[in-house]
């Protein structure tokens, strides 16, 4: 039997541990608000010993960015491919996605809201890394929709009503955090029902 490395499985954890408070830590600052020192601080880890699982203050924030979308795809995404392909599988995911808000499983709200925001007006690695993540989650939902046509449950321009669904969960995870309290996913919820019902092919059976 092959042996373990008990040092490879330390920094392995080490890592895990830093990154899981890095995104966190971003969701509410911003990816300018990570630094190795308030990691360091914050987990009881040397600077140094930290410096060497990233290098550098740029390869922490891609780093911390990979590691949300771990998180976001196993929270948002994979509960809802559990459910069929069509209507079904789109107010999953509508669903899901405003459940991983309202349920702040990053405690700043959407992740990729704060962050994306923060460098839109950018340029460099990690503005790239964050278009890379919307250009493939507005693909995704862009799919499941044009799905739900193909099985001629929807009618419309799936790329259209994925715009549509998308706007309506941000907004809800805006106004939750501006406002403080829970109202807009309600909100949101209703709307994404309106917005869906007045693209269903009649006849077609309803997830709500």
């Amino acid at each position: 039997m092959e042996k373990v490395d008990g040092r490879l499985v330390r920094g392995d954890q080490t890592r895990r541990a830093v990154l899981r408070r890095s995104v966190d830590i971003a969701s509410v600052d911003g990816l300018e608000g990570l630094s190795i020192g308030r990691l360091a601080a914050d987990l009881g880890i040397s600077k140094s010993g930290l410096f060497a699982h990233f290098g550098s203050k740029e390869e922490l924030q891609l780093a911390t960015i990979r590691a949300a979308r771990r998180i976001y795809a196993d929270t948002v995404v994979t509960p809802a491919f559990e459910v069929d392909p069509g209507l079904g599988r789109v107010w999953a995911l509508s669903s899901c996605w405003l459940d991983y808000s309202r349920q702040r499983v990053f405690p700043g709200g959407c992740f990729f809201q704060k962050v994306s925001h923060e460098y839109a007006g950018r340029e460099g690695a990690v503005h790239d890394a964050l278009l890379e993540v919307h250009w493939e989650w507005m693909k995704l939902l862009e799919d499941v929709v044009q799905a739900a046509v193909e099985r001629g449950e929807l009618v419309g321009d799936a790329k259209q009503l994925a715009f549509d669904l998308n706007a309506y969960y941000e907004a809800a995870n805006f106004a939750s955090l501006l406002q403080g309290d829970l109202a807009g996913y309600d909100q949101a919820r209703q709307a994404i029902r309106t917005r869906l019902e007045s693209a269903i092919v009649p006849a077609t059976p309803t997830p709500w």
